[in-house]
């Protein structure tokens, strides 16, 4: 049961800045910044596990994975200039955020 509410809360907040989006993109744009799929995990692992050794681990790696991650909106930022249309620049996104996965994957085995 847990696991559908959850799904319910995610999906709601998903579905409401998509809406948003059509109607204030910037403020949609604001909303969805905010880590609030982050806070909402913290929350939900903790309450299932309560171990604060796992949380922090967690939440570290969210604080490094955040930086990498906006690798993805690249392409989208560059696309004023290099003119790709929205598959390509979604694609060059993925790409990059695989390559800051592995990134982030390489930082923690080091670590």
């Amino acid at each position: 049961m847990l696991f559908f509410i959850k799904i319910l809360i995610s999906a709601i907040l998903i579905a409401f800045a998509s809406w948003l989006a059509g109607k204030r993109p910037i403020l949609a744009g604001f909303i969805i910044a905010l880590p609030l799929a982050s806070m909402l995990a913290l929350i939900f692992a903790y309450f299932e596990h309560h171990d604060m050794v796992k949380i922090n681990k967690f939440a570290v790696s969210i604080l490094v994975a955040v930086p990498l991650s906006l690798t993805f909106f690249i392409p989208f930022l560059l696309n004023k200039w290099i003119k790709l249309n929205f598959v390509y620049s979604f694609l060059s996104g993925l790409v990059l955020l695989a390559i800051a996965y592995f990134i982030h994957s390489a930082i923690f085995k080091a670590g």
